[in-house]
């Protein structure tokens, strides 16, 4: 049984750059998609930047989540969720060519992500806490603030995207969509570590 657990485990470094491979490789492919078009002579709806990088974030996401199953042989419901995002919301910016969809894409993936963990709370349920249960132990009440702060975090972060895209320019929204919703995961974070120590579990020893 520990062997089976351990060929379940992913290295940090290695879980942390599949989660963001996708989304650098995207503002790669916006930042250096004149060049690209240029040196291959590509034409069409993947000559302007944007859609080429919304092509490539919709091959990368895939392959992200086919390594981390390669490595942990289970499939997440958030990387899911994304891909399933991904796929609607970038195939509709490439068909119809127009930027919008993929715009709105971090604004929908998140407010799932609210709407569904604050739902869960409501019916006494904590859906964090069964899909991250693996990571850290904390007791239920924890849980339920954890869960509840997440929901708030997420809908906020639709509203922040929804103001950047619609009030800054396009390639301002493509660098804050890295650096910028990084940045305020990670403060988040951050900042919930008191709350999570006050309420962490300690380990069986056995």
């Amino acid at each position: 049984m520990q062997e089976t657990s351990e060929k379940a485990k992913i290295s940090p470094a290695l879980k942390t750059a599949l989660e963001l491979g996708p989304i650098l490789l995207f503002v790669l492919a916006f930042n250096f998609g004149d060049r690209f078009v240029s040196a291959f002579g590509i034409t069409g709806v993947l000559s302007k930047p944007l859609f080429l990088a919304t092509a490539v974030i919709m091959i990368a996401t895939p392959v992200t989540i086919a390594i981390s199953w390669f490595y942990t042989r289970t499939l997440p419901a958030m990387p899911l969720v994304t891909l399933v995002i991904v796929t609607i919301f970038g195939g509709l910016t490439l068909y119809f060519e127009n930027e919008t969809f993929i715009k709105m894409k971090p604004t929908i993936i998140n407010t799932l992500f609210g709407v569904a963990l604050l739902s869960g709370l409501y019916f006494g349920k904590s859906l964090l806490q069964i899909i991250m249960d693996t990571a850290f132990s904390m007791d239920d009440e924890g849980w339920r603030i954890l869960t509840f702060r997440w929901g708030l975090f997420f809908l906020f972060l639709a509203v922040v995207n929804e103001i950047v895209w619609r009030n800054f320019s396009e390639g301002f929204w493509v660098g804050f969509k890295l650096w910028g919703m990084t940045g305020l995961s990670m403060a988040f974070i951050l900042s919930q570590t008191p709350m999570m120590q006050r309420h962490a579990l300690e380990e069986d020893e056995s």
